[in-house]
């Protein structure tokens, strides 16, 4: 859930201020909804004006009841209320009441997203609980409702020298692929993603798994008791492992593929539920619901684009390593996403170059119009085609035309025995008389 700062510009009711007096937190929530929102003022300084008669009605019932209400019931009961007005000013629910206890608490998280900074990670395992992150005050920084998760992803960080895994928990309308509808853009929170150090030396506890596997379960949990169907999803080598080995531990199996989006350099993971693009804003996450085709483009010998195609956009990722290709197209095969590497609208497109009016000048004297329109529409196969039948063409004709004794007799074409014998005959009957000239002569 997005959470706007306060604006303390414009006066707020009166009755706001003393409904939520207990509550600085809420009380500032409750400002900025009025402030990003005039036109549910109102609303708010309703549920305020019923806060105020409840909790007066409440106060004067207790002073004709005995006090024989045990400590422990009386502090659940004060919970429930505040879970229950912070439902009803916020829509959040008790996952926004600080007062709310957690399921699970895990101090000392180091979150990338939606802020980059340390909080305290909450799991609360009701059907109206969640995930959440609590500042060093006390406060509840960002949360997402359980009702609200789509996917909830383990994956491995690549290229760290310690074991790392990140947990990514992608919201509903927010896998940054598909528009958000207008209604709901106000309302749709920020993926969320927290790094988790797998144990290492001294710090490894005697029988129990130094991994992510037991954060794993307790989302799990906490999943199944909200009534969802999702799950933790780690990546499989049966989908895809990426044939790079890791850089630190080369006997390891690495399921990431090294990707540029633009100039951003990130990892794509391909899983048994789609594709993620992580773990810098703004992730990506196809489901394989969203995937109209994917393609190959900028084949090289060591790399390789891959563009996916949504109904609504085409996203593209460059410099893939050509190691990969195999695997990654195996996944799309598997997964039957269609291959539109060779459809239509990528084959060579008709380009009309060259068309000056020397040109069309000489299509009109030699074909007529209709041929040099014909050849405005001519693809450049068809044009180099068309020009090398015309060269094979003018040739012949050149050859019908050549005569051989436009030539001259020195190259002999065209003459026969006879006639080389004869000729043969008369220059040595010239030699003979040219001798006797020249003896007379002397």
């Amino acid at each position: 859930m997005a959470f706007t700062a306060l604006n303390t510009q414009a006066p707020h009711p009166p009755e706001i201020e003393s409904a939520f007096a207990g509550n600085h937190e809420l009380r500032k929530r409750v400002h900025a909804a009025i402030d990003q929102n005039p036109t549910q003022g109102t609303l708010f300084r309703d549920i305020s004006t019923y806060i105020l008669n409840q909790t007066s009605t409440s106060t004067s019932a207790s002073n004709v009841q005995p006090p024989a209400e045990p400590a422990a019931k009386k502090r659940r009961l004060e919970d429930s209320n505040d879970a229950q007005n912070s439902s009803t000013a916020t829509g959040g629910g008790s996952l926004t009441t600080a007062a709310t206890k957690a399921w699970r608490s895990y101090p000392g998280v180091s979150f990338s997203i939606p802020q980059r900074k340390k909080f305290t990670l909450e799991l609360l395992d009701t059907k109206d609980g969640g995930i959440r992150a609590v500042g060093p005050s006390g406060n509840v920084e960002f949360a997402i409702a359980w009702k609200d998760v789509d996917q909830v992803f383990c994956l491995p960080v690549p290229e760290k020298a310690k074991k790392q895994h990140n947990f990514v928990v992608i919201p509903v309308h927010g896998d940054g692929v598909n528009p958000v509808p207008d209604e709901l853009k106000a309302s749709v929170q920020e993926p969320m993603v927290w790094t988790f150090e797998e144990a290492t030396g001294k710090n490894v506890v005697e029988g129990e798994d130094p991994g992510p596997g037991p954060m794993a379960d307790a989302l799990r949990h906490c999943l199944k008791q909200a009534g969802t169907r999702k799950n933790v999803v780690f990546p499989d080598a049966d989908d895809f492992s990426s044939a790079v080995p890791e850089s630190h531990r080369k006997s390891e199996k690495a399921y990431h593929v090294k990707a540029h989006r633009g100039s951003k350099e990130g990892y794509l993971f391909f899983t048994s539920v789609g594709i993620l693009y992580g773990y810098k804003k703004p992730l990506a996450f196809f489901d394989f619901a969203a995937v109209n085709s994917i393609s190959y483009t900028a084949v090289l010998r060591n790399t390789f684009n891959l563009v996916i195609t949504t109904p609504t956009q085409e996203i593209e990722f460059g410099m893939l390593d050509q190691a990969d290709y195999a695997g990654i197209n195996d996944y799309v095969q598997k997964h039957d996403l269609q291959d539109a590497s060779l459809a239509a609208a990528r084959r060579a497109k008709k380009l009309n170059i060259n068309k000056t009016d020397k040109n069309k000048e000489n299509g009109a004297e030699s074909n007529g119009g209709d041929a040099a329109g014909a050849e405005d529409d001519e693809s450049e196969i068809q044009k180099a085609e068309r020009l090398l039948q015309e060269q094979e063409d003018e040739e012949d004709e050149d050859e019908e035309d050549y005569d051989p004794g436009s030539e001259g007799e020195s190259e002999g074409s065209g003459s026969d025995s006879e006639d080389e014998e004869g000729g043969e005959g008369y220059e040595d009957a010239d030699m003979e008389e040219q001798g006797e000239g020249e003896e007379m002569e002397e």
